[in-house]
């Protein structure tokens, strides 16, 4: 007699089953997001603080070429608190393929960004491949201060420089069929594994994603500089996303490729981890994180003592006018 199996709906043939590696490197991943979640957003900054031996390797880092010239946007002059200290933004990071912490600005001095390169490509007419000077001559650079919020309930108000998404889409012109664009961090696992907290079986490299619309807004910026130079490896040189209405983990960094597509891309922590890190990711007061409120944040100022300023989140990151009605 021929015994015929009949499987329950909830089988899955071994095909599907996540591989035992993954599975615990993923495992031993999320764990230690718990510890650099909040719980690093609400580390005391006095344990930032360097000593002068490391203030001056610090200041080195940051101590890139000039781009002093460039004029600033009257429209993003000026908001409602000050600009962050620049040490204090130069040691206050997350850059996760470098380490988990948030003072990863030693680790990242690895990033190699000589002869850079940025492939734009996909659903567009004119693709193209920039290097950092074609980006400079062919994109007006201008400065502009905007705030920056990050999902860990922070915030800094710091100064781009850089040159509105927009003047990129009028210079490929994606086509009719282009809704959302993909944008692809470096990656090597040689240079940007970060000691004791990469793991293997993540998505790397780091992909994010706008929609099409949302990156013609008047908002949406690339920042190739910050408080008048360019910018440092550890704020995403050469190249970075600045999308000051979302929070801070949607804005790509040390970006390599952009790529116009026709259908939402996957990104990396709305991969890893869907219900605590959506696609969208506007910055929204009534919207709370699983693991802590997002109604206020703590502000980054440089006062003599280096302390958090609690601050109510605004909707938008206070750029509702500009950004509402995508939405």
């Amino acid at each position: 007699m021929t015994l015929i199996r009949i499987l329950p709906s909830w089988h899955l043939p071994p095909s599907q089953v996540t591989a035992e590696r993954l599975y615990i490197n993923r495992r031993r991943f999320l764990k230690t997001l718990v510890g650099v979640g909040i719980g690093a957003s609400l580390t005391p900054l006095t344990s930032c603080q360097q000593s002068e031996a490391q203030k001056s390797e610090l200041e080195q880092t940051l101590e890139r070429p000039s781009l002093e010239s460039v004029s600033r946007n009257p429209a993003f002059a000026r908001v409602d608190r000050p600009v962050t200290d620049r040490l204090l933004a130069g040691q206050y990071n997350n850059f996760y393929e470098f380490g988990g912490s948030k003072s990863i600005w030693r680790a990242a001095q690895k990033l190699p960004i000589e002869d850079w390169k940025v492939e734009v490509s996909g659903l567009v007419k004119n693709p193209r491949t920039y290097d950092l000077d074609d980006l400079k001559q062919n994109f007006p650079l201008e400065e502009r201060i905007y705030r920056f919020r990050c999902v860990e309930a922070w915030s800094m108000v710091l100064p781009w420089i850089g040159f509105p998404m927009k003047a990129l889409i009028a210079a490929v012109e994606p086509t009719a069929d282009a809704k959302f664009v993909r944008f692809t961090s470096f990656y090597d696992p040689q240079v940007t594994t970060g000691p004791g907290f990469h793991v293997g079986g993540l998505p790397w490299p780091y992909t994010e994603s706008l929609r099409v619309d949302e990156m013609a807004n008047e908002l949406a910026f690339f920042a190739v500089g910050i408080y008048g130079r360019e910018l440092p490896k550890q704020h995403g040189a050469p190249l970075r996303m600045v999308i000051p209405w979302k929070y801070g983990f949607k804005g790509a960094k040390s970006i390599v490729k952009i790529e116009f597509v026709d259908r939402q891309p996957a990104t990396y922590w709305n991969t890893l981890v869907p219900s605590e890190y959506d696609f969208e990711a506007n910055v929204n007061p009534s919207k709370p994180h699983p693991r802590w409120s997002q109604a206020t944040e703590r502000f980054i100022s440089a006062g003599p003592d280096l302390t958090w300023e609690k601050r109510e989140t605004l909707p938008y990151n206070g750029y509702g006018e500009y950004v509402a009605s995508l939405y």
